[in-house]
């Protein structure tokens, strides 16, 4: 990784974990990805930007397998989306043969410009609904 990405990478992660997700994540509508922590065991919430299609919700990660809540699904897919309020169950895959820039054009705008424009290695993420 360049030394520019990687200073990307420390600035937004450090942005998103102290200052943006513990706002947004309480916001009621926002939607929230629940993982189950690889170390802790307890549950992880990440505020993300993506789009319920049918029984699947998709989004893509700017920083690929560097992302938390990205290791967390290697650990253990089983996770919950709250969208619109309401919480869902499924089960998470990584898509690295996507191609997550024509993905991010089928997800809402305002999130997919943050992602394309901070983000360093993108993959995409698609978790499918038990429930």
């Amino acid at each position: 990784m360049s030394r520019l990405a990687d200073l990307r990478f420390r600035a937004a992660t450090a942005f998103q974990r102290h200052l943006a997700n513990p706002v947004t994540r309480r916001l009621p509508l926002q939607t929230v990805l629940e993982t189950t922590g690889r170390v802790s065991g307890l549950p992880r919430q990440t505020p993300v930007g993506g789009r319920r299609v049918g029984d699947s919700f998709w989004l893509v990660s700017e920083f690929g397998e560097r992302s938390q809540y990205v290791r967390n699904i290697q650990a253990d897919p089983r996770v919950r989306v709250r969208i619109g309020g309401r919480w869902h169950r499924g089960t998470a895959h990584l898509l690295p043969d996507d191609d997550p820039v024509a993905r991010l054009r089928a997800l809402p705008r305002g999130n997919s410009a943050a992602v394309r424009m901070l983000g360093t290695q993108l993959l995409t993420v698609r978790v499918d609904f038990t429930d």
